[in-house]
């Protein structure tokens, strides 16, 4: 058996589905319709939505099957992930990748298998919609294509929910959003015994903004920061719009002195923006940070309160508070 291989940006992609909230949530009307009408397209018994988590590949949506989650390292679904098209596996007695997988030599006993890798709206790939036999197969053309439809109907479900936790205008993380995800990294810290720091930033002068100059260009201000933050911080950051003229990031793994220094470039990409764009008003911003060397029983809400108040206390002093 060939265990299968941990994409490169593992780190992001994880990040991309813990924000949905979606593991171990309770089955779904919506889902499931797409299961049953897969089993009934293909004469297959089995069709799963399944999500790749770190070890594990859950299913939102199972038909077939009474399993709720199986080991990743011997998932054809981990494969799968590791494409863009479909994935098929026509008799898995002539392939060595998967002969002697514990899920073909017992139950369910797959001698077939299809998948299509299922995407988020920000191109990372979460999991998959399946099916599988206990007999060899292959899919026909016109077959391909239906199965790619089902696909994109998953697709276009797992969107609802995404929407629901981006902030549309920024296109980063709502404050739901933000506060799914943060705390999630916030867990892993908690884990691997990781210091976390929070910064919570106020844009400055904000209302002049939209009084002088419009509300279109204040819209393109609030843009303008969160592309700045998604510039400045690390993939592994977590940025969010909280809501207004409101932002922060989580810095996992990194300590005060560490994201001083981040912050204090952010600052120089912001000036340097300023000085670029002559828009005929300035991106302002104060901020309040707070870092704790150790995670453990510790919420993204109380963080975020500890940063605003810090903030604020610094509001019209033009530091950074802590």
């Amino acid at each position: 058996m060939i265990k299968p291989a941990i994409p490169d940006n593992e780190a992001q992609r994880l990040q991309s589905l813990y924000s949905l909230n979606i593991l171990d949530t309770p089955a779904e009307e919506r889902y499931d319709r797409i299961t049953r009408i897969a089993c009934r397209l293909f004469d297959v018994p089995t069709a799963l939505v399944s999500f790749l988590d770190e070890d594990r590949q859950w299913y939102k949506s199972k038909f077939g099957t009474d399993e709720q989650e199986s080991p990743r390292a011997t998932s054809f679904c981990g494969h799968a992930l590791l494409g863009d098209g479909l994935f098929q596996v026509t008799d898995t007695w002539k392939d060595q990748r998967f002969v002697d997988n514990p899920t073909v030599t017992g139950d369910p006993h797959i001698r077939f298998y299809a998948g299509f890798p299922l995407r988020n709206i920000d191109g990372h790939k979460l999991g998959t919609l399946c099916i599988f036999d206990s007999t060899p197969r292959t899919l026909t053309d016109d077959e391909v294509a239906l199965f790619h439809d089902l696909k994109l109907m998953v697709e276009h479900e797992i969107a609802t929910v995404q929407l629901a936790v981006l902030d549309e205008l920024t296109n980063i993380p709502n404050r739901r959003g933000f506060i799914t995800l943060a705390q999630n990294c916030l867990n892993f810290c908690a884990r691997q015994d990781l210091p976390a720091t929070l910064a919570f930033f106020d844009l400055n002068k904000f209302k002049p903004i939209n009084d002088k100059f419009g509300h279109k260009e204040g819209d393109l201000a609030l843009k303008r920061f969160a592309k700045l933050m998604l510039h400045a911080f690390r993939d592994a950051d977590v940025c969010g719009r909280l809501g207004g003229d409101e932002f922060a990031v989580l810095l996992s793994g990194v300590e005060l002195k560490d994201a001083s220094r981040v912050l204090e470039r952010f600052k120089a990409d912001v000036k340097d923006y300023n000085q670029i764009a002559q828009r005929g008003y300035d991106i302002e911003f104060c901020e309040g940070v707070i870092t704790k060397k150790r995670v453990q029983n510790v919420t993204i809400d109380m963080l975020l309160k500890k940063a605003d108040d810090l903030m604020y206390e610094m509001k019209h002093q033009g530091g950074i508070a802590r």
